[in-house]
């Protein structure tokens, strides 16, 4: 389990950007479950959400309502910043299917959705430029 989030610097087209990695917030953080309040305190100071999901897991909609709904329980400030969806690890499943999720579930919610795969850089290097747009 992480006790404390990671800090790094994110450079992109002759511009750096700070990054705070969050480890995810389970339920009750917003109550003090965990570490939950001393991760969202360092989520109040951020400009940009990254909201990273695996896509491979059975529910993505849930597991995103999820850190949603602590982030409003906490503040409804946070889920007003600025937001980036990433669904991670495509390169695990059938494009078709990876088309058909993020399909329905860009219908549900209202944040951009980027992909991700570690064997694709390309795609982390538009992550990085839409970060630096958001940021700039």
């Amino acid at each position: 389990t992480t006790l404390n989030p990671n800090l790094g610097v994110a450079s992109y087209d002759d511009k750096e950007i700070i990054i705070a990695d969050i480890p995810g917030l389970i339920e009750g953080a917003h109550e003090g479950t965990g570490l939950g309040i001393q991760f969202l305190k360092h989520i109040e100071r951020c400009k940009t959400i990254l909201h990273l999901i695996d896509i491979t897991v059975n529910d993505i909609e849930k597991a995103y309502n999820q850190v949603r709904n602590e982030l409003f329980r906490y503040s409804p400030d946070l889920v007003k910043k600025k937001e980036l969806i990433v669904l991670n690890k495509v390169d695990l499943i059938e494009k078709e299917i990876v088309k058909e999720i993020i399909d329905d579930f860009s219908r549900k919610t209202k944040g951009e959705i980027l992909l991700l795969s570690t064997m694709e850089k390309k795609l982390v290097s538009d992550i990085k430029a839409k970060l630096i747009s958001y940021v700039s």
